[in-house]
C-alpha cells in the first residue's frame, strides 16, 4: 500500500509541474488532501486543520521516506521553499503500478488542473473552506466564513466567502467526474 500511494503522489507531482506548479510541500499537502477527500482516492492519510489549512503529519513523514528512497528530491528555489521533484527511482516505482496510476489518472489531472496555479495563500483558503464544510455540520456560507476568519484572522470574511464559492464550484465539477467513474 505504501508504495502504491507513493506512486500516486509522484504522479500528482508530475502533473502539477506540467501545469506550472512549483510543487512545494504545501502544494503537495493541499492537493493530496483534495485528491483523497474530494475525489475519494483512498490514500490513508489523516489530515487535521493546522496552521495553514489541512495538514497530514503522515504525509509529511511519507515525503521524508520517499526522499530517503530517492523517489523524490528537493530542488532549491530562490525566495521560496524547495520544490519537490520526482527522484531517480520514481520511474521504476511507477512501472510497478500501471493499473493504479491509470485508475486514478483522471482524478490526478483534475486536481492538477484546478490547483496547480494557486499560490500558497489561495490553497490555504480553498482547503480550509473545504475542510470546514466537509468536517463540520455548518452549512451556512456566512457562518463558515465567519468561523474561518475567527480561527484564521489573516483570512478576511470576504476572502473566506470567495473561497467557499470557488470550493463549491470545484465540488460540483468533482461530482461530475465521480459520477463518470
Amino acid at each position: 500500500e505504501r508504495l502504491k500511494r507513493s506512486a500516486i503522489v509522484i504522479s500528482l507531482i508530475e502533473h502539477l509541474q506540467e501545469k506550472g506548479s512549483w510543487c512545494g510541500e504545501t502544494h503537495i499537502q493541499k492537493t493530496t488532501y483534495f485528491l483523497q477527500e474530494l475525489l475519494k482516492v483512498s490514500m490513508g492519510f489523516d489530515f487535521i486543520l493546522y496552521k495553514h489549512g489541512p495538514y497530514s503529519f503522515d504525509l509529511s513523514d511519507e515525503l521524508t521516506a520517499m526522499r530517503a528512497d530517492m523517489l523524490i528530491e528537493l530542488k532549491s528555489q530562490q525566495s521560496y521553499g524547495p520544490s519537490i521533484m520526482p527522484g531517480p527511482t520514481s520511474d521504476q516505482l511507477k512501472r510497478l503500478f500501471p493499473k493504479t496510476l491509470r485508475r486514478y489518472e483522471n482524478k490526478v489531472i483534475f486536481i492538477a488542473d484546478r490547483f496547480s496555479k494557486c499560490d500558497v495563500a489561495e490553497l490555504e483558503r480553498l482547503a480550509t473552506a473545504f475542510f470546514l464544510t466537509h468536517e463540520t455540520h455548518i452549512r451556512n456560507k456566512e457562518k463558515i466564513a465567519t468561523y474561518i476568519n475567527k480561527i484564521k484572522p489573516h483570512i478576511s470574511t470576504k476572502q473566506a466567502i470567495e473561497a467557499i464559492d470557488r470550493e463549491n464550484e470545484i465540488k460540483k465539477e468533482a461530482q461530475t467526474l465521480l459520477d463518470a467513474c
